[in-house]
Parts: C-alpha cells; sequence; structure tokens
C-alpha cells in the first residue's frame, strides 16, 4: 500500500512534516503553508488574466488566510461568518465575492453594510433579495453545468440555473437596480475532465450574446469557480495543462478581448498543504473465516473524513511498517455505521499493522478542518498545526 512520497512531497517538506508530528497526540492536521504558497503562486503563473478569490470553505485556518492575504489573494466567503473571519484579519471588503447562493436577507443587508458589493445568485426569490437589502450590488448568476461523471466531488443539481433562467434573472436584476455583471459555473469539485470547461465556458459566451444582442446590457466577468484538482490517488493532468485547454477554450469562444476572469481555487490550493496523522485503535474480523480485515482509526468521517462518503475522494495513505499486505476496510471510530471510509476500494496494508501504529493521509488540506462534527460521540474537532 505504501506509496512513493516523493509523488507528492519534496523530501525537505515530508521531513517537515514527519517531524512535526511526533510532538502531537493524534488525531491531527498538519498545515505547511509554504506549499499554499506555492500553489497560489503557480496559479498567478498558469492563469496570469485571472483573479483568483480563495474558496475559504476549503480551509479556514487562519495562518492559511494570512498567507493567502499577504499574497495578494482575494477570497470568496459563503457566510457573514466566514466575513467576519476575513475581515478580522484585514482583508478589505472590495476583495470579497459572497458566492454562495442560498443566504438569508439579513446575512445580505449585514455582507452590504460591512461593505460587500458582489453577490452571486440563481434564483429570483435570492436576486429580489438582494435588491432590497444590497441595493446597486453586481451580480453574477451561477449556471448549471455539466461534469458530475467526472468529478470526484459533484457539484451539480443544488446549485445553478439554466442558462435560459439565467438570461431572465440577469435582465430582472438590471430592472432591481442591480448591476448584471457577470456569469458563473461550477464544474465540479476535483474535475478531472478539463473538456467540460470547455462545453460550460460555452453557454457562458451564449448568455453573453444574448444580453448585448437583446437587452443592450455588456457583461464583464466569468466565474470559473474551482475544480482544479489536489493530488490524490486517481491521475490527474498538471495544472499548466488544464491552465493551457482552459485559456484556449476562452479565447476560441471570446477572442482576443477577454471579459474578466474570476478562479475560486480551494481544494487545489490547499489539498496538499496539509497531512491528517491518525492512529490505529483496533483491528479485527467478523468471524473466524471471513476474508476482510477491519482496521479501525481514532478519525473517521465525522473527523474530518466526510469526503470519503462513497468513497469519493481516495487519499493516499502512508504508514511506516512493511511487508506483506492485505486488503483492508478502513473505519472510524464513532458507533456510526456509516463511519467506513473504504470498504470497496480496498486499500492494501500491512499484515504487521498493530495498535497504536500511525496512518498518514497525505493531501487533506482541504475539505478537512473545516468539515468535522463539534464533538459526535464526544469527539472533539479536528486540531491543526503548522510546520
Amino acid at each position: 500500500m505504501n506509496i512513493d512520497i516523493s509523488e507528492y512531497y519534496t523530501t525537505e517538506e515530508w521531513e517537515k512534516f514527519k517531524s512535526a508530528a511526533d510532538k502531537y497526540e493524534t488525531p491531527f492536521l498538519l498545515v505547511n503553508t509554504d506549499i499554499v504558497e506555492r500553489n497560489y503562486k503557480d496559479l498567478q503563473t498558469f492563469f496570469p488574466y485571472a483573479k483568483t478569490y480563495y474558496a475559504v470553505k476549503a480551509n479556514p485556518d487562519k495562518e492559511v488566510l494570512n498567507k493567502l492575504n499577504n499574497l495578494g489573494s482575494n477570497f470568496d466567503i459563503a457566510s457573514i461568518y466566514e466575513l467576519d473571519k476575513v475581515l478580522a484579519i484585514g482583508v478589505k471588503p472590495e476583495r470579497l465575492s459572497y458566492g454562495n447562493t442560498i443566504k438569508k436577507p439579513n446575512h445580505i443587508e449585514y455582507a452590504y453594510n460591512k461593505g460587500v458589493r458582489l453577490f452571486a445568485t440563481d434564483s429570483e426569490m435570492d436576486l429580489r433579495n438582494i435588491a432590497k437589502t444590497a441595493p446597486g450590488s453586481k451580480i453574477f448568476c451561477r449556471i448549471l453545468t455539466e461534469g458530475a461523471e467526472t468529478a470526484d466531488w459533484p457539484l451539480s443539481r443544488k446549485f445553478g440555473c439554466q442558462p435560459d433562467m439565467s438570461i431572465d434573472l440577469l435582465i430582472l436584476a438590471k430592472k432591481l437596480g442591480l448591476v448584471p455583471y457577470g456569469v458563473s459555473f461550477h464544474v465540479g469539485s476535483q474535475q478531472r475532465d478539463i473538456g467540460t470547461w470547455d462545453s460550460a465556458i460555452a453557454k457562458v459566451k451564449y448568455i453573453y450574446d444574448w444580453m448585448s444582442s437583446n437587452e443592450d446590457v455588456r457583461l464583464k466577468m466569468i466565474n470559473m469557480g474551482g475544480g482544479l484538482p489536489a493530488p490524490y490517488l486517481s491521475k490527474t493532468n498538471d495544472l499548466q495543462i488544464y491552465a493551457d485547454e482552459i485559456t484556449r477554450y476562452l479565447h476560441d469562444d471570446f477572442g482576443d478581448e477577454l471579459p474578466e476572469v474570476i478562479l475560486e481555487p480551494g481544494r487545489s490550493m490547499v489539498g496538499n498543504c496539509g497531512i491528517l496523522v491518525s492512529e490505529i485503535v483496533l483491528i479485527s474480523r467478523k468471524s473466524r473465516t471471513a476474508l476482510d480485515r477491519w482496521v479501525y482509526l481514532d478519525v473517521g468521517k465525522f473527523n474530518g473524513l466526510i469526503e470519503t462518503l462513497e468513497e469519493c475522494i481516495k487519499y493516499p495513505l502512508y504508514c511506516e511498517k512493511k511487508g506483506v499486505c492485505e486488503e483492508s476496510v478502513i473505519a472510524g471510530p464513532t458507533c456510526d455505521s456509516q463511519d467506513v471510509m473504504y470498504e470497496y476500494a480496498q486499500y492494501s496494508l500491512p499484515l504487521s499493522l498493530a495498535v497504536g501504529d500511525r496512518i498518514y493521509w497525505l493531501t487533506t488540506g482541504a475539505y478537512t478542518s473545516s468539515y468535522c462534527s463539534v464533538e459526535f460521540n464526544g469527539f472533539p474537532p479536528l486540531k491543526t498545526y503548522h510546520v
């Protein structure tokens, strides 16, 4: 089972993680913000024409936010609580986008009063709430896209609307005194099919042309959301290949003069900055003749590994024990039968594993600490330490 660490981290990075891990009691998340800085600079290099709005929900750790703020990143917030968090570290409201399409009217008003002027929407009710509580704000409408089949963590159905409805909403936005500013989409998190951006951008171009020709409204912005991958077990192309192809799609549809382009990286920005360190609590079999060995850890779906739901995200695992391996079911410590991370993926673990041995979950900087429960079964939230 043991993967090649060099595929994920430099020797120096791995030694930093290992040295820090020895200091703490499991489970915990280790974060290296130098990796966040490298990821941010790579994004700036490969998408020089785009503005980066970091998706705070991916990892709201204060050190991560401070690092990105100092680098000049903008931020995408999904709630007034994230808003307060980024304002508290000195981020100016003009560098924020309220990207959640599901929000209370008083939360919209709160954000507006704090200076936020850029809001996402995908429904008439939300749009009217924005017009009432955040007058004159810029609006971008989120559309539905394809890509659920090729994204490890699909984001379809709940968010977005059909392109024809987005046109209706942008027209209404103008009538309500708002600024119809742009269109957004999200092709699905950890999207492995780069071609999904092609069809999504084509839909945006259709909306741009329709609004210009029929409503004399020139939209100015494309928000391409997230979707860029982190390095898990499933293979993906390098970031530069994503960038080259997506840039080509943009120029194919919009020519040499691109509109304002926004990226909302989350997973790709912070995924590989973190390693979750866990410990084996129990090893058992369900019968005398059972072929499956169950390995129970002190961390599970409710302690930060919710994205193993339906085994969608397959994290690289590492342990120091060597030797003959056996396919194993990997489960968490709680008394909920859903707290099983991998049963069908069949990770191979060394037969020599024993209670107390550590399992390192690589590339777990995104959607772990921010997803963990407060105290299900009394287990505390996942602690974060820095290297």
